[in-house]
């Protein structure tokens, strides 16, 4: 199937609510049911996309994946077994009706995506007939840079009682507690299906410059009580290099500067997020005699 965008393939926004989402999944899925659509291959497709984003929206960890890495870097990331894998037809179409719930439903989604339905627990899933083995879990720790402009890191690993060793991309733009997923590499199947794979949990590590929020960057800088007043131009970090900035005269403490584009590449696209320079101002904490009655005389024509 192509790489749909799941929230289009539904009609929903991005933010939509679980109930939202459930209810436009069952809206579509009734109006492209099969039994509905006879020899309608334009309906089958679309009937087969629907469930597929609803499989992914639906799950609360498959989503995240999925928001945090877009359609392109997911689908590098799932198989469609990984997709469908604890997918729950029977609560999906419960209470629908019309050969959805049950074992109808189970031989429809046979039929389409070419897998066998099987129940464990009461609960209906997708499988194939030889279960992949179990997903492995490990953590990797990066630097503020690596997460926001890639890297490639060496790993090592046990597996099957050996030492492994793998040298892996961390794509730009991972936040804390993003998951890589390497095929694979879990556990070895016990009845001759794949193996199953690893997922890497990146820590990020706190920059001495540098927060983060989504794709935007945060520093701060502090300028003189003058240089507030009449203004200044000032050098500022980014992750490319230093850029020079003018501080507007009359700037007010606590004032952001944005500069566009110089933030976190999203993943799965090109675009960034911005940065932004927030303006602190400098109060001496003590003044010579001099500066003193400058201030003073100051203060006397109301400043």
């Amino acid at each position: 199937m192509a790489q749909a965008d799941y929230y289009k393939a539904l009609g929903v926004e991005k933010g939509a609510s679980a109930e939202d989402i459930k209810k436009a999944f069952r809206k579509l899925a009734v109006k492209y049911h099969p039994d509905r659509n006879p020899d309608n291959k334009g309906a089958e497709d679309k009937f087969k996309e629907i469930n597929e984003a609803y499989a992914v929206l639906s799950d609360p960890e498959k989503k995240q994946q999925y928001d945090t890495f877009g359609s392109s870097g997911f689908h590098n990331k799932y198989s469609q077994e990984d997709i469908f894998r604890g997918f729950d037809f029977g609560n999906a179409y419960k209470d629908m009706g019309g050969g959805f719930a049950g074992g109808g439903a189970e031989d429809i989604f046979s039929r389409l995506f070419g897998g066998s339905f099987g129940r464990a627990g009461g609960r209906s899933g997708f499988r194939s007939t030889q279960q992949k083995g179990a997903d492995h879990e490990m953590e990797v720790t990066v630097t503020f840079r690596e997460a926001a402009q890639g890297a490639e890191k060496s790993i090592a690993f046990r597996r099957r009682g050996q030492r492994e060793e793998l040298k892996v991309k961390i794509p730009a733009g991972v936040d804390n507690g993003s998951k890589i997923r390497i095929s694979g590499k879990g556990a070895q199947s016990e009845n001759g299906g794949s193996a199953g794979d690893l997922y890497l949990i990146i820590h990020v590590q706190n920059d001495p410059v540098f927060s983060r929020e989504g794709g935007d960057l945060f520093v701060e800088r502090s300028i003189s009580f003058t240089a507030a007043c009449l203004g200044v131009s000032l050098d500022v970090p980014t992750l490319e290099g230093d850029k020079r900035i003018k501080v507007p005269a009359g700037i007010q403490p606590g004032t952001k500067i944005r500069l566009k584009g110089c933030g976190v590449k999203s993943i799965g696209s090109n675009a960034k997020g911005d940065l932004y320079v927030k303006i602190a101002v400098h109060i001496p904490e003590a003044l010579n005699a001099e500066q003193l009655k400058l201030v003073e005389a100051l203060a006397a024509k109301g400043l």
